[in-house]
């Protein structure tokens, strides 16, 4: 699909929020700028998270309260699925939140095999999107069938 604007990304994320259930994990790819932080600001305005949502790059990853707590992790700075581990993260792709895990291309390996992958890439009008959805495991295609 391709998303035309900012509003249209956020969109489809508060679509996806509003389908989302705990221990749902997003696994999301996609260049500098390519939209992944605006996806999340749907996501968590769809789990009816009141807070500001920014890029978790210098800290790791962000909480924020919802419906369902959405953990957001941004792992552009580590090495490997390591540094993840490091910070405890299994405890939170596990647990009774959503986990969204922003350059998860780094974090391959510890990510739970039931998950919706979302690509993300930069078109050419400034704004334009395409974005790419793969469901994973029984629940990622639940995902992918909720959004229709």
């Amino acid at each position: 699909m391709v998303s035309h604007s900012v509003t249209e990304t956020e969109s489809l994320g508060e679509r996806l929020g509003g389908c989302l259930r705990a221990g749902d994990v997003l696994a999301l790819t996609g260049d500098l700028g390519a939209g992944k932080t605006t996806l999340v600001r749907g996501i968590a305005r769809g789990l009816g998270c009141p807070e500001p949502v920014s890029s978790p790059t210098f800290v790791l990853m962000h909480v924020y309260e919802g419906r369902l707590a959405l953990y957001h992790f941004d792992a552009w700075r580590l090495s490997g699925p390591e540094d993840l581990l490091g910070i405890g993260a299994e405890e939170y792709l596990e647990g009774e939140g959503v986990a969204v895990v922003e350059w998860s291309e780094r974090a391959e390996g510890i990510l739970p095999p039931q998950r919706l992958e979302i690509r993300l890439e930069s078109l050419e009008a400034p704004e334009e999107r395409r974005i790419c959805l793969r469901g994973l495991g029984l629940r990622g295609v639940e995902l992918l069938e909720g959004l229709g």
